[in-house]
């Protein structure tokens, strides 16, 4: 039998994956994010805890057809990241390093990238080569699949959904530095930001105002509950993001489009009104694109990591 290691790194703990070559995960791990000196010894501690598995596991490196990495940053062809703020990294070939500590091959992808790769796979877009992914979380980030490869960029920036400008009057900067961001109001983050603005311009009544430390999760259960605020802002969430998905539709005109990570688990009250806005702004031949939500959950990253080496 032949493998494959999966390795999602994220900037509290790096999972690990152990697969078949046919998409099967056999074993999972996490391991700490070890950020000290500017994450110095992240490749490292992950090098020697996957040669651990190798030993206790007794596999044969030469059955190993490699390690697919996931980094929360921009990654260019030749596996180089920019910069990854979280991990405390600037310019790093992480392929090339990684290779040189373990002697596998390795393949480095940004981690929404091949989170769709995942999903491509083995989860909701399976049977599907053009899948247009969306991960919905603290901020927001994307995935585009055509032909079953992903679609990197010249920059390693392709698929950085959550930072196409959609508002021109927004005063607040997004995290990127740039103004109006679809991450500022579709994210969990934006929608409680614009909850909380909705809140303190008008008086009327809502159960929103009974939560002390008010999350995304609260605003889409008690839209569910029909509170007219929280309905408003879950619209208004909707369809900014529909909006936005329309325009990516008219450059890849995707088989499927797939919702995942935390915002995600609010289910069909995102999913049917994203549909219902979408159908009004997407071209012509893109209107009826199924637009469904993730199935791997927090897998997805390892699984489109092993399927980029295959």
């Amino acid at each position: 039998m032949k493998y494959g290691f999966g390795v999602d790194i994220g900037g509290t703990t790096v999972k690990i994956g152990l697969f078949s070559v046919d998409g099967e995960l056999m074993d999972k791990w996490e391991i700490p994010t070890n950020k000290k000196d500017n994450g110095k010894y992240i490749l490292s501690d992950i090098a020697n805890f996957i040669n651990q598995m190798i030993d206790t596991k007794k596999i044969n490196k030469e059955d190993i057809i490699g390690v697919g990495l996931g980094v929360p940053g921009p990654v260019n062809k030749n596996g180089v990241v920019s910069v990854c703020v979280n991990l405390g990294w600037n310019s790093l070939n992480v392929e090339k390093e990684f290779h040189e500590i373990t002697g596998l091959p390795v393949k480095v992808g940004n981690d929404a990238n091949v989170a769709a790769l995942g999903e491509m796979w083995q989860g909701a877009g399976k049977g599907y080569q053009d899948v247009l992914m969306i991960t919905l979380g603290t901020g927001v980030g994307g995935g585009c699949v055509l032909d079953g490869k992903i679609i990197s960029g010249m920059h390693g920036a392709g698929g950085e959904i959550g930072h196409m400008p959609v508002m021109d009057d927004e005063p607040i900067a997004c995290n990127c530095g740039n103004h109006g961001c679809l991450e500022q109001y579709v994210s969990a983050t934006g929608i409680v930001t614009q909850a909380k603005k909705m809140l303190d311009k008008d008086d009327c009544p809502s159960s929103l105002r009974n939560y002390h430390c008010l999350e995304a999760k609260h605003i889409y259960d008690e839209a569910k509950n029909g509170d007219g605020i929280a309905n408003e802002l879950v619209d208004s969430t909707c369809q900014i993001l529909a909006k936005a998905l329309a325009q990516v539709c008219c450059v890849m005109d995707p088989e499927i489009i797939v919702i995942g990570v935390g915002v995600s688990k609010a289910g069909d009250i995102l999913t049917s009104r994203i549909t219902k806005f979408f159908k009004n702004y997407a071209f012509n031949a893109c209107k009826d694109t199924p637009i469904v939500l993730a199935k791997l959950e927090n897998d997805a990253g390892m699984y489109g990591c092993v399927k980029s080496l295959i």
